[in-house]
């Protein structure tokens, strides 16, 4: 039998309490060490409603992390708005709700989601 490393031992965890329905998807983050990503997803119908990334922008070329996961965070909110979504559950994967997923939030928040 194979054995489970930590990291998806606690993504597990966290995935049993989180669950996105239409009327509230969950937005779920990945940080990598060069990109970030954000995507709506709604687990009833296991369908992503919106996708937001820093791959292959030109724009970001040069950025900081910081600044490429609040771009991510402004796009996935402006996407979510035009699907008439207003509230996620905002779910952080194994990451700790600081710096690059915690501006990642906040810009999300800014420009109207709610969580």
């Amino acid at each position: 039998m194979k054995r489970l490393s930590a990291d998806i031992l606690k993504k597990k965890r966290i995935r049993a309490k989180l669950y996105g329905t239409p009327e509230r998807p969950r937005l779920a983050v990945k940080v990598s060490n060069k990109q970030v990503t954000a995507q709506l997803i709604d687990d009833n119908a296991g369908a992503t409603l919106a996708y937001a990334s820093s791959v292959g922008q030109a724009d970001l070329k040069g950025k900081t992390m910081t600044q490429k996961a609040e771009w991510v965070g402004e796009q996935i909110a402006e996407l979510g708005t035009k699907k008439k979504i207003a509230t996620v559950i905002f779910d952080r994967g194994i990451h700790i709700y600081h710096g690059r997923v915690a501006a990642l939030a906040g810009a999300a928040r800014a420009k109207g989601l709610k969580f």
